[in-house]
């Protein structure tokens, strides 16, 4: 973790604090705050962090980053001049650092401390698969090496910054996940990680809502490949599959690693077999050469989870046998799981996000298994122009893969207008405005040897229904 003296000459030059002291830490949720940590106030849509510096502090924080006049018994130190007198420094904490503002503070610190370390960093971005292709990566280079990833969902212009605050010389990879709303964000994200490789998964229609249109997430999305160093220290890892991605080769200077199944490329996948939730197995060619491999992931997509996976580890000097051990082994944070319930029937939790393309890929994997297929979906929300399409599409699809649809939310009704129209029964359809509402009767209706999809946008709250299942006598 950065220290005290780095801090403040990042944000002040050449000048040194009195305090060799390490900073325990980097927090914006003041209930996160630890002993000797760094609490830092930013303002947010429903509660600002300012009102919760006290908050921080009783739990231990020493230092609060703040851009407000604040009411809380502390000193307080202002660098907006651009100087600051260390004899003035404070004889005890907790002390205020005052700044023309957090965020701008937050980024340029980690923009600092990231240019400290000799290491590699990893950025990957997509519409689909980036969670699962960071972990999944994170634990092939593992294997060898000291690796730092963003956990959760800290892959925005907050969360990476304060996953960057975490480098220690240890470090030798970062595996950092990067989201994007609308332009100009992935260039923010490159400008503070510094890239050497970038990895592509695909452009779908989430986020179509803010960013406008498919031309314009693509767009946004290769600024990840457009910031990387040129080849040979950059490396561009790309889906030819996609067409929207075939489409950056083009736009960067980086060296090419491309990775498919339909089109020719570097490393294409064949002999696809899928286990159950035992997994899935595919034989990879490269280079002349076939390697079978074996990967607990679920559902015929993770296939390119693990071609870009592999493509990294390669990139990064791994051997075919470290690898394919490493996909086997595996034990990734998956967003998709499965767990039974106690009537028998199998739940596969898909419930943290939803698009088109995650669904329906979700919903071939539902009816590759055995036992009364059931799909409980909640509206897909943030696709903009496609909200439309993208539900009807949905619809269609579950009309030949599921026997048993039940839909959450008022966007849902398109996919349950679709589904009817494409020969689904309407007395096994049912529709909830809400998954509370939904909750009970979905539990009613799951018998034993069920195998059930549960999934939507995360601001559905699809979890409750899950909570619902479990509970069931």
């Amino acid at each position: 973790m950065i220290s005290l003296n780095a801090l403040i000459n990042t944000l002040i030059e050449n000048i040194t604090a009195p305090l060799e002291m390490d900073i325990q830490g980097a927090e914006i949720d003041s209930r996160q705050a630890q002993p000797g940590s760094l609490f830092i106030a930013l303002p947010g849509e429903k509660t600002d962090g300012h009102e919760f510096i006290q908050a921080a502090f009783d739990n231990g924080a020493h230092l609060a980053l703040v851009h407000k006049e604040i009411d809380a018994p502390c000193h307080t130190v202002d660098l907006r001049l651009g100087y600051y007198d260390p004899d003035q420094w404070p004889a005890d904490f907790p002390v205020c650092l005052r700044v023309e503002n957090t965020l701008t503070a937050l980024q340029t610190i980690a923009t600092h401390w990231r240019k400290q370390h000799n290491l590699r960093v990893i950025g990957i971005t997509g519409s689909v698969g980036k969670t699962t292709t960071k972990e999944l990566t994170a634990s092939l280079l593992s294997q060898k090496y000291n690796v730092l990833k963003n956990p959760g969902n800290r892959n925005n212009e907050i969360g990476l910054p304060l996953t960057l605050l975490e480098l220690e010389n240890k470090h030798d990879y970062a595996v950092l996940e990067m989201g994007f709303y609308v332009p100009g964000e992935i260039q923010t994200l490159c400008d503070i990680a510094q890239p050497q490789v970038g990895v592509i998964t695909n452009i779908g229609t989430v986020h179509a809502e803010r960013a406008g249109s498919q031309k314009m997430i693509a767009k946004g999305k290769s600024e990840l490949v457009q910031a990387l160093p040129p080849d040979p220290d950059g490396i561009a890892i790309l889906n030819m599959d996609d067409p929207w991605v075939r489409w950056m080769r083009d736009r960067t200077e980086a060296k090419l690693m491309t990775y498919g199944i339909y089109e020719s490329a570097d490393l294409t996948a064949s002999q696809i077999k899928l286990h159950g939730i035992d997994g899935i197995s595919c034989v990879i060619s490269y280079q002349g050469e076939q390697h079978p491999v074996h990967s607990p992931l679920l559902g015929e997509f993770s296939v390119y989870t693990i071609l870009r996976a592999s493509a990294v580890a390669l990139a990064e000097g791994l051997t075919w046998d470290e690898i394919a051990q490493g996909l086997s082994t595996s034990r990734v944070d998956l967003r998709m799981h499965t767990f039974a319930l106690s009537n028998g029937a199998t739940v596969i939790d898909d419930t943290y996000n939803a698009s088109p393309e995650s669904t329906i890929a979700a919903l071939k994997f539902l009816k590759s298994l055995g036992g009364r297929r059931v799909a409980i979906l909640g509206d897909m929300l943030e696709l903009g122009p496609y909200e439309q399409d993208g539900h009807q599409q949905v619809g269609a699809f579950c009309a030949n893969s599921v026997e048993l649809l039940i839909l959450v939310g008022e966007r849902s009704k398109i996919t349950a207008q679709s589904a009817l129209k494409n020969g689904f029964s309407e007395e096994k359809l049912f529709w909830f405005k809400d998954a509370n509402e939904a909750a009970r009767p979905a539990a009613g209706l799951i018998k034993k040897g069920d195998v059930v999809l549960v999934k939507g946008s995360n601001s559905m709250r699809m979890d409750r229904i899950l909570t619902a299942l479990e509970v069931k006598p």
